[in-house]
């Protein structure tokens, strides 16, 4: 029995951790390719442990990116994100990674598919291909290669890195399936969830669709880690509950179970509440004054060890339009919003304007970092290429 060699760059994007493809090292065919990347991160593992690939057995680290030239003439490259199911052949393309956005651009340079000039800033223009954006990334480059080290620090991220700048250009989304920026036309709603009753919530599209909720809501008090949260069976059958049916009444699924099963990803449930101090993951204290709120994201059924990048993306635009959950908590923010998340602090902006009594947001900013880990192959078995 042979094996088989796939060309591929393992590469850290904010507080996420993905294998990364240029589109002409996969097969063509989608079915083969989804085949191939679960055996590449090595689902579904009912141990939950990923051990035969290369995931890391939580949300943050079973992630797949396809990078490819643009079909778009205002864009430089096609960016596909796979959320790669841990327990479950499930690669879920519906939404976006904003981690991982942040490597798109130095992945996208190193691979020669983008124009970049030896010193300065380079302008990477992607289309995130699951969501129809146009997100913009701002490499910085020295002597002809991308700068990776630096002084920025992240919190989530144990090392400093070089800042890898990132704009979101109208975050409420173009994508046919995700009915503007509030699917209902509600900045806030009241959904009444079968097994928990009804529930105030904000359904949002804005860098991925996303549903904003009190922590109280949940029982909680906003500055939960994630120790707090994952060891509660029932605590995750209630939030799940609550993005489920959001999912249908955003008209992203037919029924809570299809949102279950077929579309872990995205939308995304998180928590907020007022200001409260915390000692974060690392032993960092998290002292009220520093932050304008908290916030807590739900990902792949689990509490995200710090914030997904396209969850920042969504607190920025919820902060931004009064009448959100997201808003009362931070009326008087003034184009950004630091909120506190389990690792720590993340700074993020958004730009919104009124016009004849809508609101929209036209663009939202926010700082990452990114590196390569791994240059080279991955090994899969070449049964997988028979089946």
């Amino acid at each position: 029995m042979s094996q088989s060699k796939v060309r591929a760059v393992y590469m850290r994007g904010g507080t996420s951790k993905g294998v990364f493809f240029r589109e002409d090292w996969l097969p063509a065919d989608k079915a083969l390719r989804d085949r191939l990347l679960l055996r590449v991160i090595g689902s579904p593992d009912p141990y939950g442990q990923q051990i035969d690939g290369m995931g890391g057995a939580t949300s943050s680290t079973s992630k797949v990116v396809i990078v490819g030239p643009s079909s778009q003439s205002d864009c430089d490259v096609d960016y596909r994100f796979g959320q790669v199911a841990i327990d479950r052949p499930v690669v879920d393309w519906s939404g976006n990674c904003g981690n991982l956005t942040s490597a798109v651009g130095p992945f996208a340079i190193a691979q020669g598919l983008v124009d970049a000039p030896r010193d300065g800033i380079a302008t990477v223009r992607i289309w995130q291909a699951n969501i129809n954006a146009r997100i913009v990334a701002h490499v910085p480059m020295r002597d002809g290669a991308v700068v990776e080290e630096g002084d920025f620090e992240l919190d989530g991220v144990t090392f400093p890195a070089a800042e890898v700048k990132i704009e979101f250009l109208d975050p409420s989304g173009e994508g046919d399936d995700d009915g503007g920026m509030f699917p209902t036309g509600n900045a806030s709603d009241l959904l009444d969830v079968p097994g928990v009753g009804p529930v105030e919530l904000t359904m949002i599209n804005a860098g991925n669709p996303a549903i904003f909720v009190d922590a109280a809501t949940l029982g909680l008090n906003g500055n939960e880690l994630q120790a707090d949260v994952n060891g509660n069976a029932e605590l995750l059958k209630k939030a799940e509950a609550i993005r489920s049916s959001a999912a249908v009444r955003m008209g992203l699924a037919r029924s809570a179970e299809e949102a279950t099963t077929l579309r872990p990803h995205t939308p995304k449930l998180a928590f907020v509440a007022k200001p409260l101090g915390y000692v974060s993951s690392s032993g960092k204290a998290i002292d009220t004054s520093s932050i304008d709120i908290n916030a807590r994201i739900f990902s792949m059924g689990k509490l995200h060890h710090a914030m997904t990048g396209t969850g920042a993306v969504a607190i920025a635009v919820a902060a931004a339009i009064p009448g959100t959950l997201v808003n009362r908590l931070v009326s008087t923010a003034a184009g950004s919003v630091r909120f506190g998340h389990p690792s720590g602090s993340l700074q993020v902006g958004a730009e919104a304007q009124q016009t004849d009594g809508v609101w929209t947001v036209t663009k939202a900013v926010m700082s990452r970092s990114a590196r390569r880990l791994m240059e080279g192959s991955v090994l899969v078995p070449s049964s997988v290429f028979k089946q």
